[in-house]
Parts: C-alpha cells; sequence; structure tokens
C-alpha cells in the first residue's frame, strides 16, 4: 500500500488542522494506521492509533483530548484532527499502516508502510 500524507501548515498557537492520509489499494480496511511526528533533532513519536473497522482509537498522552484519530474506509483515508495546537506541535507527521497489531502503538517497527510527511509549524 502506498501513503500520501496532506493537509500540513502554518498555523498559529491555539489554532487547528486536520491532516489526511489517503492510500492505495483495495485492502485498506486491512490495516491499523497511526500517525507518529518527528520534530527537528528528535526522534519520530506515536501520535495515534486507530483499528481497521474504527471501533478503536488510541492517543498519545501529550496529545489527548486535543487530537483525534479517524478513518473512511470507504475513501481509503485516515485523518488526524488537531485543536488546541501548541508550538511544541510542531514537527512532520507521518501516516503509517501496519497489518497486524502484535505489538503495542507506539512501536514504529510494526508499521509496515509510511508516507512521505507532511510538515505543521505551529507559531507562538
Amino acid at each position: 500500500v502506498q501513503l500520501q500524507a496532506s493537509g500540513g501548515g502554518l498555523v498559529q498557537a491555539g489554532g487547528s488542522l486536520r491532516l489526511s492520509c489517503a492510500a492505495s489499494g483495495r485492502t485498506f480496511s486491512t490495516y491499523f494506521m497511526g500517525w507518529f511526528r518527528r520534530a527537528p533533532g528528535k526522534e519520530r513519536l506515536f501520535v495515534a492509533g486507530i483499528s481497521r473497522s474504527t471501533s478503536s482509537t488510541y492517543c498519545a498522552d501529550s496529545v489527548k483530548g486535543r487530537f483525534t484519530i479517524s478513518r473512511d474506509n470507504a475513501k481509503n483515508t485516515v485523518y488526524l484532527r488537531m485543536n488546541s495546537l501548541k508550538p511544541e506541535d510542531s514537527a512532520v507527521y507521518y501516516c503509517a499502516a501496519r497489518m497486524r497489531y502484535n505489538s503495542g502503538w507506539t512501536d514504529l517497527k510494526a508499521y509496515d508502510y509510511w508516507g512521505q510527511g507532511t510538515l505543521v509549524t505551529v507559531s507562538s
């Protein structure tokens, strides 16, 4: 599967953005999906994940209550709605797909496919 992330940009603190990740192929609904981010000089970190059927979501503590992950299997797309953005949310955001849930959401190595990333910059 190929993943294409979009929706990043420059926003003021307190603002909102919605990231999208479009997937190619007909088997999108069989993948667990996740969003990660990497700030300059830092490692890539888990942000949010969603199960195949949208019935289960999980967010990192740093974004809980502000970010929401969702998916539309009919459109082969996963979203990340980001509200109340802070300067520390500035990063390149990546979407990722995994075929099996055999380890925790935060395990980067468990993801089989990655998008190219979209840059989010939050100004203070």
